[in-house]
């Protein structure tokens, strides 16, 4: 008897063991969401009912019931009211400093993000500004305006020196291109800057010129552009520059990002932004990838895939060509039909050398640095495949996750170049609607315009990709990225291109999973599984359950990073919201795009737009098409120009092969 009252009291004990082991392995959630649709970017489970946080992570996702078994006395249950939470975006490519310039800067966007549509409506803008912000004057020393779009103003032309100097005489007046690549100054500008007769084109830039004479007119393009950002932007001083970041990332997080890229920078803003996340200044995650072509040691003995206070220095920067919309891409042939001053013939140039270009991706892929590269017209885009074919074959295969940086004008077979060489396209489908009609009508014409930003292709083949904004070369706003990427809707109304189109979750999966991929984060980001990081963006609206032409009107009403909300809609962020996607004439909440003081000038490959410059036009038919073959060599199969020199003051060319 006594035997059996042991053997019971033993079964007891081991049973009570088993129940107490069992209840510690279930973790008690901090919080809990339900009530809405729940989308994991999870092939395996794409919906869910309900998803629990502790800690940061993610340790429950799947049916009410079972998510429900993590709640204790203390956990918030969270009711979603019918949003919608997916993972919080990831940011494919963009400039998270540079958006922070919008609270210093007139916003110059054309409608629906701004007013301007003529050089009139500019200087109006322009005015207003400098009379309702003079503190900023005080500050800043002068006046800079971003945003203005030659393709969608009146004239289809840049403003020049002596339109801004109708503005102000006195005040330095810089007005950014949406494009980046480009400005006008004032004539007090150029004078601050040191543009004069006597100033010589910089390599891989131009300072444009009064007809018929040296005189610059104001507009300024590449790294003349560069060099006169950085020249009048200096004096921020680094306080400023961290409000800067600040305001960048609390712009990302108001769009449902929770990871953002600072695309192109320098030594300098990446040790900023390092000393900000140390003083706990960033609410959400910052990949940086410096300029290579400026401070490649730092780069080495910087990179990293580990996040140190929310900031990395992710891998490095390199910059091939210049802006479609502004005519600097570098193409294969012949741009359609440019608006300006252009030469016949005239195909855009390199703002790198070949040498340099398949030097630097060599000594990427010798370093285990993963590299991201700007290649926007086919010539470029020829010479990156051919440094990538020359790197793995020196170097053998490895995951090394090479990106290409927006592709806006890709042929078919360089996408299958990309495929075979495992480079992760990311793209900027977005063009689709800011300058689908310009492509259309200007740059490519109207059966090329039907490929800009070929997301199509790339899903046909089974690759990922990233859609990107840019910003602020656009807004960050997550939804209208979403929304061109599914449509393809111009401003005017056209489809640019339906082949291109993809469905809704695989548009969402180049905002989520996949760029979490591009960036070796896909263990932690981009899904809802459990152990990822509780990373979510909460959407008005399911964007898989309404028509795709209103994609665009979804909001995102709550962000939240590592189960703590860092944005949310409320009355004044809606009001802020609203003034900064459609700004008043004033200006105050303008976002374009700006290279911050630091990032420093490059060589070009001489070939640089002028009256007299013909060494960028097209070496092949447009109809004749060279397949892209696995290059072993480093040459590029696109036949880049030769090296331009000087007779005279004038650019001529070696003669063609």
């Amino acid at each position: 008897m006594k035997t059996l009252t042991r053997i019971a009291h033993g079964a007891a004990l081991g049973l009570a063991c088993l129940v107490a082991t069992a209840h510690a392995a279930t973790p008690v959630a901090d919080r809990i969401w339900s009530g809405g649709p729940i989308l994991t970017m999870n092939d395996a489970a794409m919906r869910a009912e309900a998803i629990a946080e502790k800690g940061g992570r993610i340790v429950a996702v799947g049916p009410l019931a079972e998510v429900m078994k993590t709640r204790g006395r203390k956990t918030q249950v969270i009711d979603l009211g019918g949003r919608t939470l997916l993972p919080g975006f990831v940011d494919s490519h963009g400039h998270v400093v540079g958006g922070g310039l919008q609270a210093m800067a007139a916003n110059l966007l054309a409608p629906p993000d701004g007013t301007v549509r003529d050089i009139a409506s500019l200087q109006q803008v322009l005015r207003e500004w400098i009379a309702a912000n003079p503190a900023v004057i005080r500050e800043a020393g002068g006046v800079i305006g971003f945003g203005y779009d030659n393709a969608q103003l009146a004239e289809q032309r840049h403003p020049t020196r002596d339109e801004l100097d109708a503005v102000s005489r006195e005040l330095p007046i810089m007005v950014v291109h949406q494009s980046g690549h480009f400005s006008a100054l004032n004539s007090r500008a150029l004078q601050i800057v040191g543009f004069d007769a006597q100033s010589k084109d910089p390599a891989g830039g131009v300072i444009r010129r009064r007809q018929g004479t040296t005189e610059p007119d104001g507009v300024l393009e590449e790294n003349a552009h560069n060099a006169a950002a950085g020249r009048l932007l200096g004096g921020l001083g680094a306080e400023g520059m961290k409000a800067l970041a600040r305001a960048g990332v609390e712009l990302w997080a108001r769009y449902g990002y929770t990871t953002a890229q600072e695309g192109r920078t320098s030594t300098q803003v990446s040790q900023l932004l390092r000393a900000l996340a140390a003083e706990g200044g960033l609410k959400i995650d910052v990949a940086a990838y410096p300029d290579v072509l400026v401070d490649r040691e730092f780069i080495r003995l910087n990179a990293s895939r580990t996040y140190v206070n929310r900031f990395r220095v992710a891998g490095a920067k390199l910059t091939i060509d210049g802006s479609p919309q502004g005519f600097t891409a570098w193409r294969d042939r012949p741009y359609y039909r440019p608006a300006g001053d252009y030469p016949p013939g005239y195909a855009g140039y390199a703002s790198a050398t070949n040498a340099q270009v398949i030097e630097v991706v060599d000594w990427a892929f010798a370093n285990g640095v993963q590299i991201i590269t700007h290649a926007n017209g086919e010539a470029a885009s020829d010479l990156l495949v051919a440094a990538i074919g020359a790197a793995t074959a020196k170097h053998g295969p490895a995951d090394r996750r090479p990106v290409l940086i927006h592709g806006q004008f890709l042929r078919e077979d360089q996408v299958a170049a990309y495929q075979r060489l495992d480079v992760f396209p990311s793209l900027f489908p977005m063009h689709t609607f800011y300058w689908g009609d310009w492509h259309r009508d200007r740059t490519v014409g109207p059966v090329l315009a039907e490929n800009i930003s070929p997301t199509g292709w790339l899903a046909a083949r089974g690759m990922r990709f990233g859609t990107h904004h840019d910003a602020p070369v656009a807004f960050p706003d997550s939804m209208r990225v979403l929304d061109a990427t599914v449509t393809r809707r111009s401003r005017s109304g056209d489809i640019i291109g339906p082949a291109q189109r993809v469905d809704v979750l695989t548009a969402l999966k180049a905002m989520t999973i996949w760029p979490a991929h591009q960036h070796f984060e896909e263990a932690s980001k981009g899904s809802l599984e459990v152990g990822k990081l509780a990373d979510f963006a909460i959407l008005s609206q399911d964007p898989t359950a309404v028509d795709p032409e209103t994609l665009d009107r979804i909001r995102v009403t709550e962000t939240v990073k590592e189960g703590n909300t860092i944005f949310r809609l409320d009355a004044p962020a809606q009001r802020v919201a609203q003034l900064t996607y459609r700004p008043d004439a004033r200006g105050h909440n303008a976002i374009e795009r700006m290279l911050v003081a630091g990032r420093g000038t490059r060589p070009s490959s001489g070939c640089r737009r002028s009256r007299n410059v013909r060494c960028c036009a097209s070496r092949r038919p447009a109809t004749a098409r060279t397949p892209t073959r696995p290059v072993r060599r480093a040459t590029s199969t696109a036949s880049p120009p030769r090296p331009c020199r000087r007779r005279n003051g004038d650019v001529i060319v070696a003669a063609a092969r």
